[in-house]
């Protein structure tokens, strides 16, 4: 994983080139992501913030705009799920994709070789060059398989 010490130093450069302030709120944000291993709506980010910083005064739209700078300038990336909004989580990571379940919500990473492979031998067969590519399969979890058949 990359260092936190880079990405709030990333985050710094950008708001400075952007013109902007580097305020504890907007470092809270980048650090809740960097600490927490998932993927988080902006409101489950305001609600991980105020439990741990309940002194902190932080409002939902400070974390909606910084979420965008972040995944704008890559240090975030997100994931959208139908009708569930944006997901978002640290960006820098290894590629990978995901499985999302429409049961429970719950969201899986995976990374496979053949696939990677296939997906760049697709795009070459159509003559296309492939720079980035974000998959998620959409099913229901091995969880509430199980817990529909009983």
């Amino acid at each position: 994983m990359v260092d936190y010490d880079f990405m709030l130093s990333e985050l710094k450069r950008i708001l400075k080139d952007k013109g902007l302030k580097f305020t504890s709120q907007r470092e809270l944000i980048l650090k809740t992501l960097y600490e927490n291993d998932g993927h988080f709506s902006p409101e489950d980010i305001y609600m991980i913030i105020q439990r741990e910083n309940p002194d902190i005064k932080i409002g939902i739209a400070t974390i909606y705009r910084t979420l965008a700078l972040l995944e704008e300038e890559g240090l975030a990336d997100s994931l959208s799920i139908d009708n569930g909004g944006k997901r978002y989580e640290l960006g820098l990571k290894k590629h990978h994709d995901h499985f999302i379940c429409t049961e429970c919500g719950k969201i899986t990473e995976f990374y496979d070789d053949v696939i990677e492979k296939r997906q760049e031998e697709v795009a070459k067969e159509h003559g296309f060059k492939m720079k980035s590519h974000s998959m998620k399969i959409v099913g229901i979890c091995k969880e509430c398989q199980d817990k529909n058949k009983q």
